[in-house]
């Protein structure tokens, strides 16, 4: 982990998520940071490819060990999934046994009240993170919301980002579909940006697809959320899709 911190203030190279779970010891690392209004989460990092199906998952439904984290701005730690209340994450968890994923700890990166993105590790879930585990997990979160604080230079906390480098900021949004599909459900349906956020959650989950890949649908056209939608069963194109 020193290794890690160093490459972070030197502006290191390299694949940073895997850089993190080897230093971690971990089966899985995800780093998201919360953007716009709605504060969703951009994934950044994320290794091996379970991951980033895991934070995929959270976003879909909107539950999970990294929402929690960020809206307490307290790290949550559920190393053994099996054991956690099925009333607690009740969609999450069936979905999350299926991807192979077995134990999550999430630390946010806040200051205070205020929360920019979260740190999510995957563990196998046989047993607890270690004490030093710990240690270093929050050690990095502590590092990584220093330096985005900081915006794109050098600052006080001396970490480095810019292109190629371990802290390189996003060029696009990897989730602008969904932020597109939510405005035009809005209008669609005449409802507020969260309901429509709500509507097309529970569309993705019911239809058993990524919010992402729904969003395109809605984007393009090929669905379409009217206001007369009671039972939520779903967008339907009357048009064609020309609408």
């Amino acid at each position: 982990m020193a290794d890690v911190l160093r490459s972070l203030r030197l502006g290191g190279r390299g694949n940073p998520a895997e850089a993190c779970a080897r230093a971690l010891r971990a089966e899985g690392v995800a780093l998201s940071l919360l953007v716009g209004d709605g504060r969703t989460p951009e994934p950044l990092w994320c290794h091996p490819e379970v991951s980033a199906r895991f934070e995929e998952l959270q976003f879909t439904l909107g539950e999970g060990p990294g929402p929690d984290a960020v809206r307490t701005g307290t790290p949550v730690t559920e190393p053994d999934l099996d054991r956690v209340r099925p009333d607690r994450w009740p969609a999450l968890l069936p979905s999350a046994r299926e991807l192979g994923v077995h134990g999550v700890s999430c630390f946010p990166l806040s200051i205070g009240a205020i929360r920019i993105g979260v740190l999510t590790m995957l563990s196998d879930g046989d047993r607890r993170i270690s004490e030093q585990q710990w240690t270093d997990a929050t050690a990095l979160a502590g590092a990584l919301t220093g330096a985005f604080l900081n915006g794109d230079r050098r600052g006080d906390s001396g970490y480095a980002l810019g292109p190629g480098t371990f802290l390189a900021w996003p060029t696009g949004l990897h989730r602008a579909k969904v932020h597109q599909a939510t405005g035009m459900i809005s209008v669609q349906a005449g409802v507020s940006m969260a309901d429509a956020m709500l509507r097309l959650r529970a569309f993705a989950y019911s239809s058993e697809r990524p919010l992402g890949e729904v969003a395109d649908d809605v984007v393009a056209r090929r669905l379409r959320f009217d206001d007369d939608m009671d039972d939520m069963s779903g967008p339907f194109s009357p048009d064609g899709g020309e609408g």
